[in-house]
């Protein structure tokens, strides 16, 4: 049963905009939540120890960035999001997720305001988009609070 709306959170004001969208979604709906972030390799493979701290204080901001999210949302909404990080390429890791689960309900993405809203949202709402086995749900950064509750 698809009950899950898969957020990929970045440390990006749209991508908390999304998990708002989706947790005051889910519970209106009486669906769950889960937060993915994907902590990318670093260009280091010299400096293998650097790498290694470099991606550690990558996943540690990242944490950070979710859990003090996370927070409002669960005293807002009353749904606390499950939190799965990941390390590797993120759009290979969100198709992995993704197409190893069937209990993804949709793919809520963030995008960036401007004429870039972000490669993992230029990815899902082009070439993979007609690959996915759910919708995507596109949340624009220029968004406030007060539209997000309106449409949630």
């Amino acid at each position: 049963m698809s009950n899950t709306y898969l957020v990929i959170m970045k440390e990006a004001p749209e991508a908390r905009l999304a998990l708002r969208f989706a947790a005051r979604r889910a519970a209106k709906t009486d669906r769950k939540v889960e937060v993915l972030a994907v902590v990318e390799p670093q260009d280091f493979a010299a400096w293998g120890g650097v790498q290694a701290a470099m991606e550690e204080e990558e996943r540690l901001r990242l944490e950070a960035t979710i859990a003090s999210t996370v927070g409002e949302l669960v005293e807002e909404t009353g749904v606390k999001p499950k939190i799965t990080v990941r390390s590797g390429d993120s759009i290979k890791v969100i198709c992995k997720e993704i197409a190893e689960r069937d209990d993804v309900a949709a793919l809520v993405l963030g995008a960036a305001p401007g004429a870039n809203p972000g490669p993992i949202v230029k990815y899902f709402t082009g070439e993979g988009a007609g690959d996915l086995p759910c919708p995507v749900l596109l949340i624009p950064g220029g968004m406030d609070d007060d539209r997000i509750e309106e449409l949630s």
